[in-house]
């Protein structure tokens, strides 16, 4: 899948659905960091493929850029409220393939982009940290880049 066509030129979706596998790391730091950066009016969700429990992890590297889940906990896609969606971004094999059986029949744009799993990181309480830190820059980056300014609301900085 080419990942530099994310989202049309212009084309700025209202609904948001960020997935990944248990919506406990990289689905709900997508969710955080979207919300801080996109429109207001932009609907911005997360869910996972099956249930998860939250990650303490999670909590730190947010916390570590003023961003917070407040009392948030992991949802499946089965708990969503409202199951309408412009554009649904998978951040995992087992999502991408959850996001393409929901859409087959629906006109949704699903894309994937990869993300890893901070989990699998082994070592120190900072090493681990480190690679959740690098999960939460790689969907910033994407986020900004790929929604921000396709969308034509690239931050105005000095």
């Amino acid at each position: 899948m080419e990942l530099a066509a994310d989202v049309e030129e212009g084309k700025r979706p209202g609904a948001i659905l960020f997935m990944c596998g248990m919506n406990a790391i990289r689905s709900p730091i997508a969710e955080a960091i979207a919300r801080s950066i996109l429109p207001a009016n932009t609907y911005i969700r997360s869910a996972g493929v099956r249930a998860g429990e939250r990650d303490p992890f999670v909590d730190a590297v947010l916390e570590e850029i003023g961003l917070s889940l407040g009392r948030r906990q992991p949802q499946t896609l089965e708990e969503l409220e409202d199951d309408y969606f412009d554009l649904i971004i998978t951040l995992s094999p087992q999502a991408h393939h959850a996001a393409l059986e929901l859409t087959r029949s629906n006109a949704i744009d699903v894309v994937y982009w990869p993300t890893m799993d901070p989990t699998v990181a082994i070592g120190t309480r900072e090493q681990i940290l480190e690679s959740y830190r690098e999960v939460r820059d790689h969907l910033a980056g994407l986020i900004e880049s790929r929604l921000l300014k396709r969308n034509g609301i690239a931050a105005q900085s000095a």
